[in-house]
């Protein structure tokens, strides 16, 4: 299993479009990917669903962990960050 926290960094948090790209990413991996919001432990989505992503709320400055477990775990981790830091490629 391996885990990362980061931080949303765009203005706009983690809206549709932005979630859309998340999940079509996580979907990329056969690793089971949970996201979780750091403030609200209780709150957590399959990383795959774009209905339990936009119900986390994840505004800008959310901390949220990514959890995944499987064969690409690290991978996945890595590239899914990626697109975080990234901003999930929107110009701002």
């Amino acid at each position: 299993m391996q885990l990362c926290r980061i931080v949303i960094p765009n203005r706009l948090g983690l809206h549709a479009r932005a979630a859309a790209k998340l999940v079509r990413l996580a979907n990329t991996f056969c690793s089971a990917v949970q996201l979780s919001r750091c403030d609200v432990p209780t709150r957590s989505a399959d990383a795959k669903h774009i209905l339990g992503v936009l119900l986390l709320a994840a505004t800008q400055h959310t901390e949220i962990e990514i959890m995944a477990e499987g064969d690409d775990e690290e991978i996945a981790i890595k590239a899914l960050s990626r697109l975080i830091e990234d901003k999930f490629g929107e110009q701002e």
